[in-house]
């Protein structure tokens, strides 16, 4: 018989530098987890993404023990390195100062690597919603779209 799902917590974690500081520790020592089991556990996972941010759903059950999923890293975060910028440099008014430029090259490969996290079925459609953020976020994509003809 299946266990019965207590709480499912969602953290974002730097790849293979769990550790139980917060926010790690108190969000799952509150619900009864054993912290430096899912460090463990979480660093041997991502020891080859190291420092990468990714974000994890851990699922807690009933008799406290858990399960997680590492999903791949954000959008926001994988923009940010395709245009040099540091983490947190996004414009204050992205629809009148731009911070950065990306190619829809750039964006095609963000796409394909978000594929499985992104609610879509085609790459295209995949690369408009992540073009989406990096306008949200201040930074321009240079030349034209790949289905404008």
């Amino acid at each position: 018989m299946a266990k019965e799902v207590d709480v499912y917590i969602k953290l974002q974690v730097k790849g293979g530098q769990a550790n139980p500081a917060p926010p790690i520790g108190p969000a799952l020592g509150a619900k009864g987890v054993n912290i430096m089991e899912f460090c463990k556990r979480f660093n041997a996972q991502t020891q080859e993404k190291m420092g990468q941010v990714l974000p994890v759903v851990i699922s807690v059950y009933k008799d406290k023990t858990f399960d997680f999923i590492i999903k791949t890293p954000p959008a926001a975060i994988q923009l940010f390195e395709a245009a040099k910028l540091k983490p947190g440099q996004g414009s204050p008014e992205s629809n009148r100062k731009k911070v950065g430029s990306v190619t829809w090259e750039q964006v095609r490969v963000i796409a394909e690597s978000k594929m499985p996290d992104l609610n879509c079925f085609t790459v295209e459609a995949g690369m408009r919603m992540i073009a989406g953020t990096a306008r949200s976020m201040g930074i321009t994509v240079k030349g034209k779209a790949p289905w404008d003809n």
